[in-house]
This record gives C-alpha cells, structure tokens and sequence, in this order.
C-alpha cells in the first residue's frame, strides 16, 4: 500500500514525499481510511507506531475544503512536549495548504495565544488546563469543531486530566467526528470511549508490547554503583544520542550535573524547568548540541527525536507500561534502538512483568572490568548520589544545559513561546 491510495489531495501527498515517507505504518493504513470516512476512531497503539501523521493527514484533507479561519479541528494531549510534536506534524505536513494551527498550553503568557485565536486557527492542539483557562475568559469558542482528538489518553487520566475532559466535552458540538488514540486501555479511557464515541472503528496495533525494533538489556547493580556504571556504560557504547530516565526531578538534575563534570555534554528535562528552559533542552538534544537527555516520565512521551539510538533507565520505571513508553523513545522511523537498564534486587517485579510481555528472558549483562564490589560512599561524600545536597548544586545549574554558562540565553536567541503557524 502506497500513501496515493488514500486519495489524499496533491498538496498533501508532496509533502509526504518532501519528508520521505515511503509506506503507511499499520496504523496509518488502518486508521486513515475510517477517518477520511469521518467515522469514530478508537486507535491502539504504542509510541513510535507513526499515529501522529494517521490523524494528522486525514484532518488536513477534511479542512481543504469548508470554511477558513474558524476552528474546526481541536487536539487534545496531556503534556506540551506532545502538542509541540503534534503542532510540528501538522505544519510539515500542511505546508501549502494555508491552514493555520496553534498550541495552547501552560506555562507561558496567555497574550499570543490570545493573539493567535482572534487571528483565525482552523487548528488548535491543548492541553487541558490551558484550553479550560481560554474557555472560561471566553477567549475560545468550541461550537464549530467538527473533529476532536484525544492524544495519548492513558496518560491524559494517569495525569489526572479525566475532570478537566468532561469540562471541556460540553464545551463542544455532540454532532462531531471523535478519534482517541492511547498505547493501553485502563478502565477510565474504557469508560470513557463508551460515553463520547459514536459505533467506533477499532485499531488494535502492538498493544502494550514493547516495539520489536528494540533490544533489551539489563544491568544488575546495587544502588550506590549505578553512576559510576552509567558513566562506564557511555564511555564503551558506540551510540548518537542517549535519552536516561531517572524517577524524580531531584535525581535527573544531579544525573545530568554529574555527567557535565565528567565531560558529557549532557541537559536535563524535568517538571521544575520553565517553558524556556524545557525548551533550550529539547533544542539542544534535538539539534546534536547535546548528545544525552536526562529526563523524569515527562519526557517519556511527545519526545520525536530519530537519534536517539539508546535509551537507558538509570531507575526502573514503577509499571511495565511506563516502562514501553520510555524504550519508545528509540527504535524509531525503520532504526533499531537499544533498551539498557539499571536493576536492583528490588526491581525484580518489574522485570518479570515486562518478560511476560516481551514473552522471552532479557539478557543479564555485567560490564567487564567494572568493579561491581565498591564499597559505597559515605553520606558525605560529594558524589554520592543516593540522597545529594541540595548545596552541592551550583546556583546556576536550575536550568536544562549544564554545560552553557550563566548568560547562555544570550546564546540561544529569544524563541517565542507560543506556536503559532500562518501561512506566508
């Protein structure tokens, strides 16, 4: 199956080929006629399995025709970096269509998003809050939206956004197309497609299975040699970008502080960081200018990077789901990708979960010519990394780019922070 037989306008098909798409994913050849049909779409579907452009396309060939400048296709996600990846799919793909979008989410001034509405957005990609905040200062109006959807609602409800969607469905016109997309289906999304989906077309594509072009490993290690093994891990590893996962905010920025003194070019992405800063991160790993992320579960959706050949938990996620969201991170566009994990004895639960799931054993690897019988660190040792002070950080280091120095958004330029997308 070739994209032309979807019957997509030229405009559209261009750039597909323009961005060298070559062959629907399954998802894409499965979901996209349904949606050209305008049907309910309940689509399953782990990360990496190229859902992004299986509604993006079929949105853009609806809005070709029918009337401009009013909102008529609203996308819900749960986390900015995610309606950044959406917003950045709609442009490539809508180039030359003259359709406008834009994304509203928090974090940043409500002004040029305001700006932006008044100016006519056949597009609007939101996060919940946010869009909720436009709703009620009448900043928004939803009464012409002819297709909703829902983005990775697992995660949307693990958020606890479930309220904040129920506010905003009665904003909207219950005469509409509804598609929701999500890599599992706890009983809330369940619950939730019963109440808001009209006779849907289901599309169940690798559901809950981590993607097959991704290789596992584990690390056995006690907890106080995890750092010196991730940085004996890096040292031997033939890779190109390298996304870690820690389980809190305090852990990702000490990670990533810790492997900028070692000589890595390292940034970190977690829930403390301003739009800006989570921003400057994301260029930066996205651009090559930092070649390892170090990030908390934010990051383990609505990161789009082709890159990154490895993603390595420094901490074991709490669930076998979490765990398929963060490895989706590589293995991406036809690449494989590599899945490294750091585990201890309490970590075995986990493990044997995710081997149910992958239906085989994962291999045990120990690092030759590591000293796994170190002792560990006193608690005063300055690089101990179990519980660090909060006073061995330097004062700057709040920011994603542990290497840039205190002035470095001087370097960087001023970004608007608010996307917006207008035609020239």
């Amino acid at each position: 199956m070739k994209f032309n037989s979807f019957a997509l306008d030229p405009i559209l098909l261009e750039n597909i080929r323009k961005l060298d798409y070559e062959t629907p994913t399954p998802i894409q050849s499965k979901t996209i006629p349904a949606i050209l049909e305008k049907r309910d779409v309940m689509g399953l579907a782990q990360t990496g399995t190229g859902k992004t452009a299986a509604f993006v396309l079929p949105i853009l060939q609806r809005l070709l025709t029918g009337p401009r400048r009013q909102l008529r296709a609203l996308i819900i996600c749960p986390t900015r970096e995610l309606a950044e990846q959406n917003f950045k799919a709609m442009v490539s793909l809508g180039a030359g269509t003259n359709l406008r979008s834009i994304t509203i989410y928090g974090g940043v001034g409500m002004q040029p998003q305001v700006t932006g509405l008044r100016r006519g957005a056949e597009i609007v990609i939101a996060c919940p809050g946010r869009l909720l905040d436009h709703i009620r200062q009448g900043t928004i109006r939803l009464g012409q939206v002819e297709c909703l959807v829902l983005d990775e609602a697992d995660r949307m409800f693990d958020m606890g956004f479930l309220p904040d969607i129920r506010r905003i469905m009665e904003k909207l016109p219950p005469r509409r197309q509804t598609l929701l997309f999500s890599a599992t289906m706890p009983d809330e999304v369940r619950g939730l497609i019963q109440e808001i989906l009209r006779d849907p077309v289901t599309v169940q594509i690798a559901h809950s299975r981590p993607a097959a072009s991704v290789s596992h490993v584990l690390y056995p290690v006690r907890q106080h040699l995890k750092t010196p093994l991730l940085l004996a891990i890096l040292e031997r590893t033939d890779r190109e970008s390298v996304l870690v996962f820690t389980r809190t905010k305090h852990r990702a920025k000490s990670l990533a502080l810790r492997l900028s003194q070692t000589g890595h070019s390292a940034a970190c992405l977690q829930g403390n960081l301003s739009q800006r800063q989570r921003v400057l991160a994301m260029d930066g790993f996205r651009s090559g200018r930092h070649r390892i992320l170090v990030a908390t579960d934010i990051a383990a959706r609505g990161i789009d990077v082709t890159t990154i050949s490895h993603v390595i938990n420094f901490d074991m996620p709490h669930t076998v789901d979490d765990y398929t969201h963060r490895i989706g991170r590589t293995g991406r566009a036809a690449k494989t990708g590599d899945a490294f994990t750091l585990i201890t004895a309490e970590d075995e639960g986990v493990v044997r979960g995710i081997e149910r799931i992958l239906g085989a054993r994962i291999e045990r690897r120990k690092l030759e010519g590591f000293n796994y019988t170190a002792a560990a660190p006193s608690a005063h040792h300055p690089r101990a990394m179990a519980r660090p002070a909060a006073r061995s950080y330097p004062r700057r280091f709040g920011g994603p780019a542990v290497r840039q120095p205190r002035d470095s958004s001087r370097h960087e330029g001023h970004r608007n922070p608010v996307s917006y997308h207008q035609p020239a």
